[in-house]
């Protein structure tokens, strides 16, 4: 239970990486938060179940168009 305040936000919750961090390994590329959640270097995330969140970092769709020209599929077209 976090005793944070103001509370760190659940892992559930879609601003769950803003949870303080209670154990840095930046050697080994990895956090812990306050809320559970493992939290990987490259954007990725391990939650409390055991549940995988794939990395996410959002310069990877403007390297995407930069290196292509175009837009990735799921972004609408300028």
């Amino acid at each position: 239970m976090c005793q944070h305040t103001p509370q760190c936000p659940e892992a559930s919750a879609p601003d769950r990486e803003a949870a303080r961090t209670l154990a840095s390994h930046p050697d080994q590329g990895w956090s812990l938060l306050c809320n559970g959640i493992v939290i990987f270097e490259d954007t990725g995330e391990l939650l409390p179940g055991g549940a995988t969140i794939a990395p996410h970092r959002p310069t990877d769709l403007v390297f995407h168009s930069t290196v292509t020209g175009s837009q990735p599929s799921h972004a609408p077209a300028a």
